[in-house]
């Protein structure tokens, strides 16, 4: 037949075809740039079915983000501040990430630096369970922050 080098078998082309065919297998080129070209001999669908399998597990193990939500108001007072601040913590123990928001109603936009304010004490009183990924930023009538669980 063909010869012997490596562990591998060195045939013409033709001689593969007809030894994948008597395996009613498939013969597979996996290196075309190499001298001479390597091939496989192997059930195609096979292989094809078990990278998709792979595929699906590895998706199935990629953790799922979760964001969690707290509003807080620009005037929020210390009692409401630390029982929301409570809940974050928890959130973020569990591995979830927070978006942080204060909502500004009617006319308390003129409280913009007040509403920062309430969310950067908001981070520092959290420092040791996640850190800030997106800084507070004014989207409309809503200041928004995130913060991401620490490893």
């Amino acid at each position: 037949m063909g010869e012997h080098v490596q562990g591998e078998s060195i045939f013409q082309t033709r001689e593969a075809l007809d030894l994948a065919e008597e395996l009613g297998l498939d013969l597979v080129e996996i290196s075309p740039s190499a001298s001479p070209p390597v091939c496989k001999i192997m059930d195609y669908r096979k292989f094809l079915y078990e990278q998709k399998k792979k595929q699906k597990e590895m998706k199935a193990k990629a953790a799922k983000v979760i964001v969690k939500e707290i509003r807080l108001g620009p005037n929020i007072d210390d009692h409401d501040f630390n029982f929301k601040l409570k809940h974050a913590a928890k959130f973020l123990q569990d591995g979830a990430k927070v978006k942080v928001e204060v909502f500004f109603r009617g006319r308390s936009i003129v409280y913009k630096e007040k509403g920062e304010y309430v969310m950067l004490k908001f981070a520092q009183e959290l420092e040791e369970h996640g850190k800030v990924e997106r800084m507070p930023k004014l989207e409309g009538k809503r200041m928004i922050m995130i913060i991401t669980p620490k490893k």
